[in-house]
Formats: C-alpha cells, sequence, structure tokens
C-alpha cells in the first residue's frame, strides 16, 4: 500500500515509497495550485501551513471545492493547534447527480451538530463553518472560518463567491432577524433560514401571537404592553402564576414565569422600567400560565409545504426536578413519548401548516425550521403554542441530527427551492439523549478559561457517543478550555431510552472538568425514577 507524506516551507518536501525529492517550486504557491488541480495520491496525508490533511483513497469520486476535482473517497484536513479543519468526505460516481458546498452560520453545540449531519450528506462536497469553534475544527466536521464576520452580509456573499457554496444554513436566531437571509437570496445564493421578516415569528413574540389570533392557532392568553402600571393592573386582574415576556430577543433569559403577583410585578419593572433586555424589552407580553407538559415540535418549511421532523423534548430549568432559573436547554431526548403520533398530525394541522399558509397570506412566507415551543395542556391533553423559534432548537438538533439517516444537504437544498412536497425523511430507530456540560455558575456569571480533559476517552465509551462542542477554545497548551456558559453536549444513541441515557451520562462521567456541573436527571418524565437512584 502506498503511503506519501508532503510538508510545506520554503520549500516542498515529498518522501514516497523511500524516495526523496525537494522542489522549491511549489512554496507558497502550492496552498493555492492544489485546489485547482487534479490530485491523485492514494493514501496520503500532508500539511499547508498549520493544517494537516488526510487523503484516504478507495474509489473514484468527484467532489469538488472552487472547480477542483480529487479522485479520492475521503479527504480530510485537521487543524495542527488551533487552525480550522476542512473535511470533505467523496461517495463514488454513482452517487448523488448534484453535489454542494455547505457554509453553515454559527458556533454553537446546534451549528457542531449540523456540520456533523452535513458532513454525512452524500449530496455534501464540503462544509464550512463561520465562526465555528474549536471542537468542530478539532472534529474535522467542518472547516472553521473564525475570521469571517458573519454580521457582514457582504463579507459572507463574497466568502460564497470565492469558494463556490452552493447552500448556507443560517444557524442562531440573530443573523436571520437582522436579514442575512434576504441578502443571501438576493445574491442568488440558497439560504435555509428565514427572510428578516418571517423572523419576527421569533424576534417579536407579539407579532407570533398577532399571528396566532389571525389565523386562529391555540394559544395561551394573553396582553402586550410598553406601559409598567397597565401592566401591573392586567396581572393583578388576572392573578398568578402568570408569565412575563420580554417581546424581542433576549438570549434565552426574556421569560419568567411568576409564581407569586410580587415577582411578576418586579418581572415587568425589570423590563419596562429598569431596562434589564434593552430594546428586546421595551413591550412585554403577559400571558396566562399554562400547565403540563413541555415539548419541542420541529418542521422543514419551503414558503408553502411543511414536513415534521421527529419529536424531542428538553429541558430548560438548570436544576434536577426541574427546578431552578431557565436556561437555554440542559439536555434533551427524541423521540419524546409524549408527543404520540396523533398529537403530532394535530399540530401540524392546527399548528404548524396555519402558520405556514398565514405567513405566506401576509407576503413573507417562511423558508427554513420552524421550531414549536408546545405545551400539552393538563386539563384538555391538546398541545399549545408556547412560542416559535425560526431554527433548530440546542440541545434538541444534537439529538435529531445523530438520528437523521436521510441526505440533510439534499432536504435543505429542496426546502429551499420550494420542493419539499411529498419529501419524507428517515430516522434510526431507538432513541437518542443529550446531557448538557455547563460552567458552574450558569445561567448566572460564571469564569472563563477552565480546563477539560479526557474528552476523547469519553467519546470512546461507546460507538455511539458523540460529543458536540458549544463554548469551547484551545488553549497555549492544546487544552480545551470553556469559554461558554453551555459547553458540551455529550450525546448518545441507543435501542431505547434506558441504553442511551445510560451510555451519555458513562461518557459524562469520564470528563475531568471541575468547573463544570450537569444536570442528572435528564429523560425523567420518559423513564422510571429509579434509573436516577445512583446520580441522587
Amino acid at each position: 500500500m502506498a503511503f506519501t507524506t508532503l510538508s510545506l516551507s520554503s520549500s516542498l518536501k515529498l518522501v514516497t515509497n523511500n524516495n526523496s525529492f525537494d522542489n522549491g517550486f511549489f512554496g507558497s504557491q502550492f496552498a493555492k495550485s492544489f485546489l485547482s488541480s487534479k490530485l491523485f495520491l492514494g493514501n496520503s496525508s500532508f500539511s499547508v501551513g498549520t493544517l494537516g490533511f488526510t487523503i484516504n483513497h478507495h474509489i473514484s469520486c468527484r467532489p469538488h471545492i472552487n472547480g477542483s476535482r480529487w479522485s479520492s473517497t475521503a479527504f480530510r484536513c485537521f487543524a495542527q493547534k488551533s487552525e480550522p479543519s476542512v473535511s470533505i468526505d467523496g461517495y463514488g460516481s454513482n452517487g448523488a447527480s448534484e453535489r454542494v458546498v455547505v457554509l453553515v452560520i454559527g458556533g454553537g453545540g446546534r451549528e457542531h451538530a449540523l456540520c456533523y449531519a452535513l458532513q454525512r450528506s452524500p449530496s455534501c462536497d464540503a462544509v464550512f463553518c463561520a465562526p465555528g469553534n474549536a471542537g468542530i475544527s478539532s472534529s474535522g466536521n467542518a472547516t472553521c472560518i473564525p475570521d469571517l464576520d458573519i454580521s457582514d452580509s457582504s463579507a459572507v456573499i463574497s466568502f460564497c463567491h470565492k469558494w463556490s457554496v452552493g447552500l448556507v444554513v443560517v444557524g442562531p436566531e440573530a443573523p436571520l432577524v437582522s436579514g442575512l437571509a434576504n441578502d443571501l437570496v438576493k445574491a442568488g445564493i440558497p439560504t435555509f433560514g428565514p427572510s428578516a421578516e418571517a423572523a419576527a415569528l421569533e424576534g417579536s413574540k407579539n407579532f407570533m401571537k398577532s399571528i396566532c389570533d389571525k389565523y386562529g392557532i391555540p394559544t395561551a392568553k394573553y396582553q402586550t404592553f410598553s406601559d409598567a402600571a397597565a401592566a401591573k393592573q392586567y396581572i393583578e386582574e388576572q392573578g398568578a402564576p402568570i408569565v412575563i415576556k420580554a417581546d424581542g430577543l433576549a438570549a434565552g433569559k426574556g421569560v419568567i414565569v411568576a409564581m407569586t403577583l410580587e415577582e411578576a410585578y418586579e418581572a415587568v419593572d425589570s423590563m419596562l422600567v429598569e431596562g434589564v433586555f434593552g430594546s428586546a424589552g421595551c413591550q412585554v407580553v403577559v400571558e396566562e400560565f399554562l400547565e403540563g407538559e413541555e415539548a419541542s415540535f420541529f418542521a422543514l418549511v419551503d414558503g408553502e409545504n411543511a414536513i415534521p421532523l421527529e419529536s424531542a423534548q428538553d429541558h430548560k430549568r438548570v436544576g434536577d426536578g426541574d427546578t431552578g432559573p431557565n436556561t437555554g436547554g440542559m439536555g434533551a431526548y427524541s423521540p419524546a413519548p409524549v408527543l404520540t403520533k396523533e398529537l403530532q398530525s394535530l399540530v401540524m394541522e392546527s399548528i404548524i401548516l396555519p402558520t405556514v399558509k398565514g405567513m405566506s397570506a401576509e407576503g413573507c412566507k417562511f423558508v427554513g425550521v420552524l421550531y414549536a415551543g408546545l405545551m400539552i395542556e393538563k386539563k384538555s391533553g391538546l398541545p399549545k403554542l408556547i412560542e416559535y423559534n425560526v431554527r433548530f432548537g440546542d440541545p434538541e438538533c444534537q439529538v435529531l441530527m445523530v438520528r437523521l439517516e436521510s441526505d440533510l444537504a439534499k432536504v435543505l437544498l429542496a426546502a429551499c427551492r420550494g420542493e419539499l412536497k411529498g419529501v419524507s425523511l428517515n430516522w434510526s430507530p431507538g432513541s437518542a439523549m443529550v446531557v448538557v456540560m455547563a460552567s458552574k455558575g450558569y445561567p448566572g456569571s460564571y469564569e472563563k478559561g477552565s480546563v477539560i480533559q479526557n474528552l476523547e476517552e469519553a467519546e470512546h465509551v461507546a460507538p455511539s457517543v458523540k460529543i458536540f462542542h458549544a463554548g469551547t477554545a484551545v488553549d497555549s497548551e492544546g487544552n480545551f478550555i470553556a469559554t461558554g456558559g453551555r459547553v458540551l453536549g455529550i450525546t448518545a444513541k441507543g435501542r431505547d431510552l434506558e441504553e442511551a441515557r445510560d451510555e451519555a451520562y458513562q461518557a459524562v462521567e469520564e470528563i475531568n472538568w471541575p468547573g463544570g456541573f450537569y444536570r442528572r436527571d435528564i429523560g425523567w418524565r420518559a423513564l422510571p425514577q429509579k434509573q436516577f437512584a445512583r446520580n441522587a
């Protein structure tokens, strides 16, 4: 078996079958020329500057970046030190007829999961992620582009043109609300994610509620206020418990479930008087408290049609037993038993499809993923819409992407083209669970920079374990360090939820991170209480 090593400095050194050659001709031009020329190296590895590349040749294929062609099944770039990484997986010439380079916008656990799924897509040639993070880079699931300013549409468009990007997938809500998708679509770049106008479903809770009112979508009773005194008077009339929500985007922290009138008044003052959420809290939605079980429902939307994803359920509260303040999510599992097939059909017919049709009628067609936060009401057993997000949930995305068996890139392109009608998705049987590890102090203030060890050992606990990075970096000594509140998503699949849970927690216990913590009861609603005794 031939083995070839190429390493580049000011000159090229080539070692192949015990023969060595030096050639100063290549120099700095090689990094540019190899991306636009034909390359056939058998089983090979080489480095260009601080990037290392491994090529494993099995069968002929035709992935491309910027017009180049490789006759190689797998082409992988791994980061040396803390540089970005590239991964291109080829599939034989009899594979998908259309292949694309994909750019994922964002740098959290959700984006890592999307990169992981896209990299496995037969129709995907290469995955870029901007800005990405250290875990995405080291995993080889994508090339991270930390210097690309995702708030600058012109810079993103320029990058897409330079690298022949055929699909952009926008992960976070902020770029969507600010109009990134509008600009990309105008430039002719297929983009999975709604326009700024359609993203108002998440960007303004009052807008979402008004759509519900107009199109008969079941949701909690509410009123919107910009005056604190009027809001307090309404709260006094309604009584507690009651829910107060900042109208705009508040990083997942703008919802207060007030169990007493005093707590409700304090929430109103913090938003409307003290301005803790800035412009996001200049209006508040005061909403009826719904009692029941929460569930997450996701649907892919092409403007007119929608197809459901598998069900999932997350855990918002920071503490075991669903105690403490709300967070962005401390864990999730899929499927969610609370969402029966009958309920899923009801959600599609009474909530998702009326929203899609309503947005189209309003002149702002929705293209992207609709994430409905639902309450399965205790008194009626029927679903009501709590809120919409206009992107994949985090950490629900992690459990969905490890279960997805369909070609994600192909499906998302179909959504961009209005071609979802008749499309169906394939999912692995069994269950998946993700346990979020967060920095101590989260969702309040927390320290950054604590060292995380044994991640590789944790990922090898079982073949089904995958660790998604949400907030990590690499220090000068090559150690992973925590840089965010939610830092890691330890994900596992199993034949059932019990097996998925056991493997996820076995992996968690392998990780050496004194500066982190996690909930010990993810999945408690769907599993017998005895399952959690050893973690009490």
